[in-house]
């Protein structure tokens, strides 16, 4: 599926009202905000980030892509607007490009582009790795506190686009004239590519104040993270002890990554609550200690779904998974599904546990037409907030400040053929549906509390039946830690367990929220599905340790 953008819900449009005679036409044109949907040019890799706070469009471009002519392979907008931009155009995003979307009232986007290069600067004797200044134009590597720095040795060298000269050459070892100066050697390096670029870099080498360096380290409940320096291709790591320890425990291997001099250790089976310190070593040097602590498990309410109350909600006629006079943690769909009749809840208690379970019940999630459109099955952490029209205001999240390293749990699947479709998914029907759980967590500011139960949640969302230009979890959002999905498109008719390991983009993040969110119909928030799909759900968990 094609990447869909966060977007606000584009409002309904009022008619234009003609008047004959002399009679004023005083009646104010419908303010309609407008959207980039979606857009694609050649070259582009990976999806568009599409912003509405700023209305930007960022495309990422592979690093020998000419920026100067590239042409437009796909491009959708709010429905019946006209836009300045079509497919088949060619733009220039050498510099910031200007889109005009029209519809009663004019609104400027603007197009631009990222194109990351992967850079490469290697002397010998090198500690830690090279950084690169893109705006100045200036690379600096160091190296061992004692060499010499009338005598190193180039090793590599990369400064543009794969297959660029340097200085004429195109090798990862160029010939260069090095000057020395009070505490560094410097060497101009002139980068050529296609025709598009045309730089002048200088490339430094420093003496390094010391040969390693224990640089940070993160705690989560029983995993630390290590990061160091040190000498590239001499035997760097770490050691590590609880403070006040007398001994050090020297990190194995298979816990280490090592990229030429920079080096990071993810150790598991550490202690919950409890306060480490870690050092660095390089050869035979150690570095001064790091202290990081670890902290406590958090557990989240009804993972094992037994607990249900009946007739709930805010119309009285939902089935809702928290007990009788109990806080709300997780919610459904079914507030919005049984607007009309306490029959349509779409997520029920079943007694069907599954083998092994201490409990009674399990999670069942049926997709099914509701006054003509799908509703999917469905069951999330956070609070179903109002229904709009066809439509449903959810909020996704609760509080949750933990390091889980995945979630554990049983489902069993009949899938259905797709024959409820929305627009841009017609290329999905009649193939067989599929069900998805994914887990985020994330540091969002946690949004306003509920004036009924107090509880906070972290990310808005709110479905679009008519055009898609609702607003939806985006797997790319900044604000996300960590992510990880199961997706199964086949029919499973006994319990089978899944384990859902959680990617995180960075170790040093404390979160806000969680999320867990499990469909029946992995589009059914885009009304796209197939009736009868069901999802059966039992006894989730969350790890905090890796194997």
């Amino acid at each position: 599926m094609k990447k869909r953008s966060l977007v606000k819900c584009v409002c309904g449009l009022a008619a234009a009202v003609l008047f004959s005679g002399c009679i004023k036409n005083d009646i104010p044109y419908a303010k309609v905000p407008l959207s980039i949907v979606s857009m694609q040019v050649e070259g582009q890799i990976g999806n568009a980030v599409i912003s509405e706070d700023d209305r930007t469009v960022t495309m990422t471009l592979g690093e020998t892509v000419n920026p100067s002519s590239l042409k437009v392979t796909e491009f959708t907008c709010t429905d019946k607007a006209s836009s300045t931009l079509s497919v088949g155009q060619e733009i220039n995003l050498s510099s910031p490009y200007k889109v005009t979307l029209s519809l009663y009232q004019d609104y400027e986007w603007t197009v631009v582009r990222s194109q990351p290069v992967e850079r490469t600067f290697q002397v010998e004797n090198q500690v830690g790795n090279a950084t690169f200044d893109e705006v100045n134009l200036v690379a600096r590597a160091l190296i061992r506190k004692d060499a010499d720095l009338s005598e190193f040795s180039l090793l590599a060298l990369k400064l543009g686009p794969e297959g660029s000269a340097m200085n004429g050459e195109v090798t990862s070892v160029p010939t260069l004239k090095w000057t020395l100066y009070a505490n560094y050697a410097e060497a101009s390096v002139r980068v050529t590519y296609g025709g598009f670029v045309d730089q002048i870099w200088r490339v430094r080498v420093y003496n390094s104040p010391t040969n390693v360096i224990t640089e940070s380290a993160d705690g989560w409940v029983n995993v630390g993270w290590m990061y160091g320096t040190g000498v590239a291709g001499a035997d760097c790591g770490f050691e590590y002890r609880e403070v006040g320890a007398a001994e050090w425990i020297r990190v194995p291997q298979e816990y280490l990554t090592v990229d030429g001099g920079e080096f990071r250790a993810r150790v598991p089976h550490l202690d919950a609550n409890a306060t480490y310190e870690c050092r660095a070593y390089s050869g035979e040097e150690y570095a001064d200690a790091v202290e990081f602590s670890t902290v406590d498990v958090e557990t989240v309410p009804n993972m094992d779904f037994e607990d249900w109350v009946h007739n709930a909600g805010r119309n009285g006629k939902s089935i809702c998974p928290w007990a009788e006079g109990g806080s709300p943690f997780w919610d459904t769909g079914n507030h919005g599904s049984t607007t009309l009749s306490d029959k349509d809840n779409v997520t029920t208690p079943v007694s069907d546990p599954r083998p092994g379970s201490r409990g009674t019940t399990a999670a069942q999630l049926k997709s099914a037409t509701v006054v003509g459109v799908l509703a999917a099955g469905n069951l999330f952490i956070g609070e179903y907030k109002e229904t709009v029209g066809m439509n449903g205001r959810l909020g996704f999240g609760r509080g949750f400040t933990s390091y889980p390293t995945r979630l554990k749990g049983y489902f069993k699947y009949q899938t259905a053929p797709i024959t409820k479709v929305n627009a841009g998914f017609e290329y999905l029907e009649s193939r067989p549906d599929s069900c998805i759980v994914w887990v985020a967590l994330g540091d969002w500011e946690l949004s306003s509390a509920n004036s009924e139960t107090g509880q906070f949640t972290a990310v808005e969302i709110l479905t679009d039946n008519a055009n898609n230009n609702g607003t939806y979890f985006d797997k790319n959002d900044s604000h996300i830690i960590a992510y990880g999905e199961m997706v199964c498109g086949e029919n499973v008719s006994d319990y089978r367990e899944f384990s859902v390991e959680l990617d995180y983009r960075a170790t040093n993040r404390r979160p806000t929220a969680l999320l867990i969110v499990c469909s029946a119909s992995k589009y059914g928030d885009y009304f796209t599905g197939g009736p009868g799909a069901t999802l059966w759900l039992d006894d989730f968990s969350l790890e905090y340790d890796y194997d």
